[in-house]
């Protein structure tokens, strides 16, 4: 049997449909996820072994590190998938968010590359880092400052990354816009939205999933940054 793929943030949206995709097609994974959603029992079903990881702590990312060491001698690539989305508010502690912001999107990434290296080299096969970023790394975010600077991080980790374990593993990033609504959003909003790509459609998790596939698939392709924003830059 082949090595698995470790998709984190699985238990919903694009890290779902990904496993998925990737059991449907005979590739073994392990998914973690944060919150027991029913998506969970859904990917136990189809044969993921899945994992709950606190990311969001130090204590956590190891613990979640000691798991998969047991768990797996070696890995087909790692997918960073899970995520947070916190906004600056009047409020909020901005010492806080930020901290919160980079946990999760910059310091679990980068422990987990260099704590599954030895996972990832294998002596006759080149496996995959990819990292989830997203479009505001280019454009910035007056709402989500922290949100935004944390993802430009890991871009750079891509970059990093890639340069440290070439060429036994090839480490990308994919950097989407929007992908799917979510379902209290209105009409108006979707509307707005979708007048922001040139492309002006709501692709939904398969253009992600048809991303993540092509990078593994491709033998040339490393330390680069994918959009997936359907032309919004051009808008």
């Amino acid at each position: 049997m082949s090595a698995p793929i470790l998709v984190t943030g699985a238990a919903q949206r694009v890290g779902l449909a990904f496993a998925m995709h990737c059991l449907q097609n005979g590739s073994p994974v392990i998914a973690t996820y944060r919150t027991h959603r029913p998506a969970v029992q859904t990917l136990e079903d189809a044969g993921a072994r899945c994992i709950h990881a606190d990311f969001a702590t130090n204590a956590g990312v190891d613990s979640f590190i000691d798991t998969l060491k047991d768990e797996t001698s070696a890995l087909r690539a790692i997918i960073h998938n899970a995520s947070d989305w916190r906004p600056e508010t009047p409020d909020s502690d901005t010492a806080e968010v930020m901290a919160a912001m980079l946990q999760i999107h910059c310091t679990t990434p980068y422990r987990i590359n260099l704590a599954c290296r030895h996972l990832l080299e294998h002596p006759d096969e080149v496996t995959d880092i990819i990292h989830m970023t997203d479009y505001v790394v280019e454009k910035g975010s007056a709402k989500h400052i922290a949100y935004a600077a944390s993802k430009a991080a890991l871009e750079n980790l891509t970059r990093s990354f890639a340069r440290l374990l070439a060429p036994k593993v090839k480490v990308n990033s994919v950097a989407p816009s929007l992908i799917m609504f979510n379902k209290g959003d209105s009409e108006a909003y979707r509307e707005k939205t979708l007048k922001k790509s040139l492309l002006g459609i709501e692709p939904g998790e398969a253009a992600a999933v048809q991303t993540l596939q092509f990078l593994l698939d491709n033998s040339y392709i490393t330390g680069r940054s994918i959009g997936l924003d359907g032309g919004r830059p051009f808008v």
